[in-house]
């Protein structure tokens, strides 16, 4: 007879937002949509990461990332946001660490912006509708690596 806690075992993998050594990914998630920051949220921490702040627009989003910083694994940024856009404050992130992982979000037919924004640094994008398993095979990609 086999107890609970093996059976439980047999077919458990690894969590993406889990580290090598057992730490969690930590994440800033940037969005003016509190619809898709908590969607984007939800997905990750149910891959085992940590969202460690969200942030509005593009302005919260840098000031967060210095005051969390170095704290911060991954930055998922949304592109169209008020008072701030997502590849001004992607460049601005940039400036301030020149190794700072981020992967933009952005809605579908803005092509031209995540071209513009895998040039000024961002390692990856995600394309809006979210799609879970897109979202979780960007995100892991970065944050390995």
């Amino acid at each position: 007879m086999r107890t609970k806690q093996e059976i439980s075992g047999i077919n458990a993998r690894p969590l993406d937002g889990v580290k090598e050594d057992g730490s969690k990914v930590r994440v800033l998630v940037v969005d003016d949509s509190m619809f898709v920051a908590k969607q984007i949220s939800q997905i990750l921490t149910g891959e085992g990461y940590e969202v460690i702040a969200t942030a509005a627009d593009g302005k919260e989003g840098v000031e967060k990332y210095k005051e969390l910083a170095p704290n911060v694994d991954v930055v998922t940024m949304d592109i169209t946001m008020p008072r701030m856009d997502g590849l001004t404050a992607l460049e601005l992130i940039m400036q301030f660490d020149k190794n700072a992982r981020v992967v933009m979000v952005s809605a579908l037919g803005k092509e031209e912006l995540v071209k513009k924004s895998l040039l000024l640094g961002a390692k990856n994008y995600i394309v809006k509708p979210l799609d879970r398993k897109k979202v979780l095979e960007r995100i892991s990609s970065v944050a390995h690596r």
